[in-house]
Parts: structure tokens; sequence; C-alpha cells
């Protein structure tokens, strides 16, 4: 890739949501681009395992986006870029016709990132244009938001698959030599205590949400107490040095099954001597005081348990995350890792960036929910189904594109995500 086509890593910032629409789309795509600076173009097309996808697809399949639910449904006589690209880039969009195999993207070596480059570039030159002259339909501009967002969550899954891709190569190479180490504040675990009640949770206003976080509707909450902060590298190596892995006891039974399948002995990235961990910015000493993340559910349940805690629902994270300011450690800081916690004017401490965090809810549809009508119906509603909920986002995730009651989820032996837990009790 020419260093011409894209912006520097310390280029990277927060798309203003008050810029003009053309702006910023081309600032989130952009910013795409700025990320996948420090690779090497052999990183572009290998897939580490069918969980990820390959840097190349990333781009492609966000064009694709773009050019399928935007250009394509605004232009009747619309002439696409290549018409191959239908089927390679298409994700899991079936109402849209059939597509390449997700467990094969590391296979399509051509086209190349070349062209690759030249298909983002004419799908940003075709939107600009068509944004300037005002011929998208507001239906697609409504679409075109919400493609900035989709960029913006893969955006986040480029990072999480290549630290992936190259914690698999023997040398351990880092993504970028960036990484910072915050010095640490000591700042000890305390239980705040919410009343519960019925409350309200959801999204509600004009502002973009997804329609998973929708609608807003009523929930009658138990008093619940909720941990300031994240559980660290250092409480979770208790959990392992104290025999977890090997005690059934603290698991699920699928759990137990995953555990022994997988033969999992510590988190994800971890070295087998626990004194070390791989992270964007390479192999570097396990902090104790840095939060445990690249936790499957499982795990994070089975500490839970272990620690005589259990995980907050999501219905409880959010009702304690509305009331505390939304700043954290996110992509636009470049730490690229978790930090410690640091003492705040607010009661609750890493509530949003950092990692995300597994709630014990199973994602499923909010009372009254409605998928959005046509292909982007399958965008969220028919993945409601043997998922868990995570909330808060991470140090991979634009702040720009999170909100307190955003809905993540994954399946619950997902582990090469951002992903650690907060403790939660029954008051």
């Amino acid at each position: 890739m020419h260093s011409s086509q894209i912006l520097r890593a310390e280029e990277l910032t927060a798309p203003d949501e008050d810029l003009p629409l053309a702006a910023r789309f081309l600032a989130v795509r952009h910013q795409t681009l700025s990320l996948c600076e420090p690779l090497q173009p052999e990183d572009f097309v290998v897939q580490s395992m069918p969980d990820t996808s390959p840097a190349k697809w990333h781009l492609a399949h966000t064009s694709w986006f773009f050019e399928e639910f935007v250009l394509a449904a605004s232009e009747p006589d619309y002439k696409p870029f290549d018409e191959r690209f239908r089927y390679l880039f298409n994700s899991y969009y079936q109402s849209v016709g059939p597509m390449h195999a997700r467990s094969h993207r590391g296979l399509i070596t051509r086209p190349g990132i070349d062209e690759v480059m030249r298909y983002r570039t004419e799908i940003d030159d075709r939107i600009a244009d068509a944004l300037e002259r005002g011929t998208i339909p507001p239906a697609q501009i409504a679409v075109l938001i919400l493609g900035l967002n989709h960029e913006q969550q893969h955006q986040e899954l480029l990072l999480t698959d290549i630290k992936h891709l190259l914690s698999c190569n023997p040398l351990r190479p880092a993504y970028t030599r960036h990484a910072a180490v915050r010095p640490y504040d000591s700042v000890a675990m305390e239980l705040e205590e919410f009343a519960g009640g019925l409350v309200e949770i959801g999204h509600e206003g004009r502002a973009f949400a997804f329609d998973n976080e929708t609608p807003r509707h009523q929930v009658y909450l138990q008093p619940f107490k909720l941990a300031n902060r994240l559980i660290t590298n250092g409480e979770f190596s208790a959990f392992v040095e104290a025999g977890g892995y090997q005690e059934p006891a603290h698991w699920l039974s699928d759990g137990w099954l995953a555990v022994q399948r997988e033969a999992w002995r510590a988190p994800l990235y971890w070295s087998k001597e626990a004194d070390s961990e791989f992270t964007l910015g390479g192999e570097r000493a396990l902090s104790p005081h840095e939060p445990v993340c690249h936790l499957s559910f499982y795990e994070a349940d089975a500490f839970a348990r272990w620690a005589g805690a259990r995980l907050p629902t999501e219905a409880e994270w959010e009702v304690a995350a509305a009331s505390q300011a939304f700043e954290g450690n996110f992509v636009e800081q470049r730490n690229w890792h978790p930090l410690p916690a640091s003492a705040s004017p607010s009661s609750l401490m890493q509530m949003f960036g950092d990692t995300w965090e597994w709630t014990r809810s199973a994602y499923s549809p909010y009372p009254g929910f409605e998928p959005t009508e046509g292909a982007l119906g399958e965008y969220n509603g028919k993945f409601m189904i043997n998922q868990m909920v995570l909330r808060g986002g991470s140090c991979a995730s634009a702040q720009t594109h999170l909100r307190h009651t955003y809905r993540n989820f994954f399946y619950p032996t997902a582990r090469w995500q951002f992903s650690g837990l907060r403790l939660a009790q029954d008051a």
C-alpha cells in the first residue's frame, strides 16, 4: 500500500458527529486506512482462524456495504465497480445473494490490495459526488449513517483480527511500537450499591442507534451491587494459580467442555508461564494492574463464581452506566491496550473503553423489537440466539461509535476480542 493513500497513525482522531455528512463519511473511511498504516503487504491477506477476516477483506467489505445498500439502491442504472465483488465481499446477507464462505476469506488472494484500494477510492468518490449532487434519497442517507457505524465496527475487528494473526507468528511481531504503558494508581475494588426497582433501558431519541438497542422499555431490577472497576490481571492470576482451570465446580457445563476441548489454562495471549502477554505492541511483561482481557464468557463467569460474585445483567450495567461520564480509553487515544484504573470523579471507573464487559444476559430481542425492513434486517436480528451480551466498548473501539445503550454480542467461547469483566452481587 502506498503511504500517500493512507493517513499516518498519529493522525487518528474521532470523526466529529457535528461534521457535514460528506466530511464525516471521509473521516471514518480515512480512519480505517490509518489503522492499516503499520501493516506489511502480507498482513492484508492471511486469515488466522475462521472467526477472523483478512484486513483486505475488511477494506473491501465495508466498501461493498456502501456500494450495495447506498449507491445501487439510489441509482436505477447503477454500474458496479466489479460485479464479482457482490459475491466475494457479501458477509451474511442471504437476501442479497450467495457469498464466499467466511472460513475461506483468506484464500481470496485476488483481487490484490492495490485493486481493493482502487475499489475503496472509487466508492468514496461516488458517495462524495452523490452527496454533493443531493441524489441520495433520505432512506439511503439513513443507511449511509448506518454504514459509517458498520465501518467503525470493522475498524475494531480489523485490530483484533490483526492481533490474532500476529500472535500466530513465532517472531511475535508488534502491530505498533507506540503502545502506551501508563503509571497506575492503586485503586481498591469496592462494590457500589444500586436500589433497583422499575427502570427503563434501551435507546430513545433521534440520535443514531442500532435496531437491537430498541425499543426503550421497562425492566424490574432487584437491588444490586456493581464493582467500581474491572478485574485486573493480578486478580485473575490468583484464579489461575488456585487451579481455577482445573476445577469443574466453577464452570458452567458447556464452559467446562470448552476448557477441556480447547485446553484453556489461562486467558488468550498469556504466556505458558503467565508472566507475559502478547499485545498489539508486541510481547511484554504481564502487568498485574491492567484489566484482564481476551476472556471468553465462560472464563469470566467462572472467575466471578470463584470470587463469590456474579456477572451483571445488561440491564444492571446500563442503569449504572447511565449516570457515569462518557470517557475512557478508546482507539482514538492510540494506547492499543487496556490501561490500569485511575481514580476519577466518577464512582464507577472504566465503564467505557478499555475492555468489553461480559454480562450474564443472553442476546435476545427487547420486548416489541422489530428488525429493520429488507436485507438490513439481517444486520442484528437473526443473530439473537446462542450469544451473550457485552457492554461498554474497548481500547479498540471508536469513542464516537459507542453509547451506554450499545449492545455488543459474541458466542460464549469467543476470546479474540478485548473482553473482560466487572463483578456484581445481589444487594
